[in-house]
């Protein structure tokens, strides 16, 4: 009997075969939790992006970054940024000299919260840190504190996207994703960008658009690991299904792909889903060793506080950070206090100390042990939230959220150690001195991996597109001579 062929002219395909290879491909279901998203547009990168000669490649300084993301915003005048004017000046209005034009929520009229912190300075830098970061504390000697940052976000959701996107508004490729585009992986068995939440129940303001593509190629959207038993899920092999019969299979499904594509070849989603299956099995014999943390000694634990409940979530994330490192992962994001647990609108004194407890032992320890296995050089951490808070109090005992100026830190990676960048006003309100917008501090990272952020292109509708939005300018002054 004669097969009637489809009404789709560009098919070949019968009914009876469409029937056939859709039922086989539901096989590849178990990989769907590592299938990029649709794209949106675009095409996908060719290898010639990534070629060390490519136009937008410079010296690098490093070769990974671990971004440590305080979600909610941390306040800087309670951490790194000092100010006994505002304690002298508590219980008052704020001046009207340092009034914004634009205000916080708080506009200003709620009268100035006094620091209850502790201060002392460490190392030889002198860098001033609160008694909240005892164990940041030790390792001031590494950190470049930049005192001037600001941004344009003032809720969550804006702030959040800004830091990650360089743009308040959703539609833009995150930072990883320029990373992953412009730069590659120096390990083709796993991702180049991954993305990790200290809660991973929690809901990250925004949402996954925070380590998304855009409109550039799904392939660079960060992978989600989580910090359990099973950090990467449907990652293992079904025990009835060896690595033969899974070579098989995806043979197989790549063969119709490509058959599929041949008709179709404008269309970059087919390739962004053949890579993806890739990945899924060349992670199949790689990841489990990486996230395997019953390797490490129990002195390393210890480091990054897995021993304390208190630590222990946000410590096994610092350590998978740096087993990944160590493999090649290119760029690294740990939301600490995932789902805006920095957010102290009231009762910061228990809500900061909460999120300091949680997350500054892992972070030191995870310094710390970079700079012993000398992976610290080639290796940018960063630490910073998508704001800080005000000096004027909210609710009688916290904090309003506070773009106009607040701290960031950058450690290892060529930047220069033990050095303050900028400086905020006399109440910690606005940056006033060397002041680095969030475009800036993007552009500074780029700089860093050796990746030009103004000849780093993608082409979307045919409008030259940028990682910085088209501003933004490396800060030289952080980087070694």
């Amino acid at each position: 009997m004669n097969q009637e062929p489809i009404t789709n002219p560009r098919s070949q395909t019968t009914r009876r075969q469409w029937l056939f290879e859709a039922g086989v491909g539901f096989g590849g279901l178990a990989l769907g939790d590592l299938l990029a998203r649709d794209l949106w547009a675009g095409a996908t990168a060719s290898p010639s992006m990534t070629d060390p000669s490519a136009p937008w490649r410079e010296p690098a300084t490093a070769r990974s970054v671990i971004f440590l993301f305080m979600e909610g915003g941390p306040s800087h005048i309670d951490t790194f940024d000092p100010k006994p004017d505002l304690n002298r000046l508590a219980g008052k209005p704020l001046p009207p000299s340092f009034k914004p034009v634009i205000t916080p929520m708080g506009e200003g009229r709620a009268p100035l919260l006094p620091s209850r912190r502790k201060w002392k300075q460490f190392g030889e830098s002198g860098h001033w840190v609160s008694d909240w970061l005892p164990n940041i504390a030790t390792c001031a000697d590494e950190l470049a504190v930049i005192r001037s940052c600001w941004s344009n976000g003032l809720n969550h959701v804006g702030g959040v996207c800004q830091m990650n996107t360089g743009s308040t508004l959703a539609g833009r490729p995150s930072l990883g994703s320029w990373v992953s585009y412009g730069l590659g992986t120096e390990n083709a068995n796993l991702p180049g960008f991954v993305v990790m939440l200290d809660n991973p129940r929690a809901q990250v303001a925004g949402g996954p658009r925070n380590w998304g593509t855009g409109f550039m190629p799904a392939v660079h959207q960060g992978t989600r690991i989580e910090g359990g038993e099973q950090p990467i899920a449907n990652l293992t092999t079904p025990a009835d299904v060896g690595t033969d019969r899974q070579r098989n299979k995806l043979d197989f499904l790549g063969s119709m792909n490509r058959r599929h594509h041949e008709t179709r070849f404008d269309q970059s989603e087919l390739d962004a889903r053949i890579r993806s299956y890739e990945l899924a099995f060349r992670m199949q014999s790689e990841a489990p060793e990486a996230v395997d943390l019953a390797r490490e000694t129990a002195a390393t634990r210890s480091l990054y506080g897995l021993d304390d409940p208190a630590t222990e979530s946000t410590g096994r994330l610092c350590l998978l950070a740096r087993r990944m490192v160590e493999r090649g992962v290119r760029f690294i994001q740990i939301y600490c206090g995932a789902g805006s647990r920095w957010d102290s609108h009231s009762e910061i004194e228990i809500n900061h100390a909460k999120a300091c407890r949680a997350m500054d032992r892992p972070v030191a320890g995870l310094v710390r042990d970079l700079k012993g296995r000398g992976l610290l050089d080639q290796t940018l951490v960063v630490w910073g939230g998508e704001f800080g808070r005000t000096p004027m109090s909210e609710k009688g005992n916290g904090r309003d959220h506070n773009p106009y100026g607040f701290t960031m830190w950058m450690a290892g990676g060529g930047v220069r150690p033990g050095i303050v960048v900028g400086r905020t006003d006399e109440v910690g309100l606005h940056a006033i001195e060397d002041r680095l917008h969030v475009r800036d501090l993007h552009a500074t990272i780029l700089h860093a991996l050796g990746a030009d952020h103004t000849r780093l292109i993608y082409r979307h509708q045919g409008r030259p597109e940028r990682p910085t939005v088209n501003e933004g300018q490396v800060y030289r002054r952080l980087f070694r001579a």
